[in-house]
C-alpha cells in the first residue's frame, strides 16, 4: 500500500502496449527506448510525493528501467538511492518487472577509499552500500561510472566481474568511456566471460562525440548497447530557451557555462530545429529524442524529469521515430 496516496497502487495492465523495447546489444535483456534517470529531483531536497508520482507514471507507461548511481541525490550522495528504495517498498510485487541500474566511480564518501577511482575495494564497498540503500539483493546492471587512469583496467574489470559472480549484479556496464578505453576493457571482459552488455555515454544533437570517436560503430561491431544520457543537452533542446533565458532556468539561476554557450548562433540553431520539429508534429524535445533513437547503436535514452507530465511528453517521441532523408538533411543544415 502506497502511503503517499489515498489509494492502493495498481499498475496499468496495458502499460507494455505504450512502449517500444529494444534488445541490449546481443544480450537477452530488453530495455524500453525511454528510461528514467534519477540524477536530478530525487535527492534530499526533492518532494517525495512527486518522486512517487513520477516513478508510478513511468512504470504505468512502460518505463521499466530506472537508472541511478551511488552519488545521485544532490546535495547528499546516496539519497536518490534511498528515496527510490523507499518507493520500491510499495512495489515489491513488481521487482521482477523492473530493470534497476546503479554506478560507482566518482567521489562518494570521505577518505582515500571513497574518492574517485575504479579500485576493487571502492567498487565492492560501493555496491554493497547501494544495495542497502535500495533494499535489494541485486541490481540488474552495475556500471563503472568513469575511467580511472590510476587503477589498472584489469583490476576494475575483475571487480565488476566479481559483482556478477557474487550475485550482486546480473549485467555489467561502463560509463563515460571512449572507444579506445572501451575496447581495452572489453578484451578483458571477453576473457572473463563477463556479461558486459552496455555503455552509457553522453549524446545529443549538440554533442555528437560518439560518432567521431567511433563508439557507436564499436557498439554495433562488438554487440553491446548504448544507453544515452543528457539527450536534451542540459535543456537546450527543449522550448525553454527559444525566446531568451527564463529566471527559473539553470542559466537564470547562475549556470555561467550554459550561458556562455547560449549565444546568438545557438539561438538561431535551436529555433530552426524547433521549426523542423513543428513540421513533424513534435515538440523540439521529442524530436531530439527521436533523432537519437534513430541511430542503430542506441538501445535506450535516459531522460530526467521534474514532474510526471514531462515523462509523458518524453514518451510521446516514440509516436514518430522515423525521419525522411529530407528531414535529416534539414537537421544537419540547422546544426551547422
Amino acid at each position: 500500500m502506497c502511503t503517499v496516496y489515498d489509494y492502493e497502487y495498481r499498475p496499468s495492465g496495458t502499460r507494455y502496449d505504450t512502449m517500444i523495447y529494444r534488445r541490449c546489444g546481443n544480450s537477452g535483456l530488453k530495455l524500453p527506448v525511454i528510461s528514467l534517470g534519477l540524477w536530478q529531483n530525487f535527492g534530499s531536497q526533492g518532494n517525495y510525493a512527486n518522486m512517487v508520482r513520477m516513478i508510478h507514471t513511468a512504470f504505468d507507461n512502460g518505463i521499466v528501467h530506472f537508472d541511478l548511481a551511488n552519488n545521485y541525490g544532490h546535495p547528499y550522495n546516496g539519497t536518490a538511492e534511498t528515496n527510490f528504495g523507499r518507493i520500491l517498498n510499495d512495489m515489491k510485487a513488481y521487482r521482477d518487472e523492473l530493470c534497476i541500474s546503479t554506478k560507482a566511480g566518482y567521489e562518494m564518501w570521505a577518505g582515500i577509499y571513497g574518492d574517485k577511482n575504479g579500485s576493487r575495494k571502492y567498487l565492492t564497498a560501493s555496491l554493497d552500500q547501494s544495495l542497502k540503500r535500495l533494499n535489494l539483493d541485486y541490481v540488474d546492471i552495475f556500471y563503472h561510472h568513469c575511467p580511472d587512469p590510476e587503477t589498472p583496467v584489469e583490476e576494475t574489470a575483475l571487480a565488476l566481474d566479481n559483482a556478477v559472480k557474487q550475485g550482486k549484479a546480473l549485467y555489467i556496464g561502463i560509463s563515460n568511456y571512449n572507444s579506445q578505453q572501451t575496447a581495452e576493457i572489453l578484451n578483458i571482459f571477453r576473457e572473463l566471460r563477463t556479461p558486459f552488455i552496455i555503455s552509457q555515454p553522453s549524446y545529443s544533437m549538440l554533442n555528437r562525440w560518439t560518432e567521431t570517436d567511433g563508439l557507436q560503430n564499436l557498439a554495433k561491431e562488438e554487440g553491446f548497447g548504448l544507453a544515452v544520457f543528457s539527450p536534451l543537452a542540459q535543456g537546450f533542446l527543449t522550448d525553454r530557451y527559444l525566446h531568451g533565458i527564463p529566471e527559473d532556468s539553470r542559466i537564470g539561476k547562475g549556470n555561467t557555462w550554459m550561458k556562455s554557450q547560449l549565444d546568438d548562433a545557438m539561438l538561431r540553431r535551436l529555433n530552426r530545429l524547433n521549426e523542423i520539429a513543428s513540421q513533424r508534429g513534435q515538440k523540439l524535445s521529442q524530436m531530439a529524442l527521436s533523432w537519437i533513437l534513430s541511430h542503430e547503436a542506441v538501445t535506450t535514452v535516459i531522460t530526467g524529469a521534474s514532474r510526471p507530465e514531462q515523462i509523458l511528453e518524453n514518451i510521446g517521441c516514440i509516436q514518430h521515430l522515423d525521419f525522411s532523408p529530407e528531414e535529416l538533411q534539414q537537421i544537419e543544415d540547422a546544426l551547422k
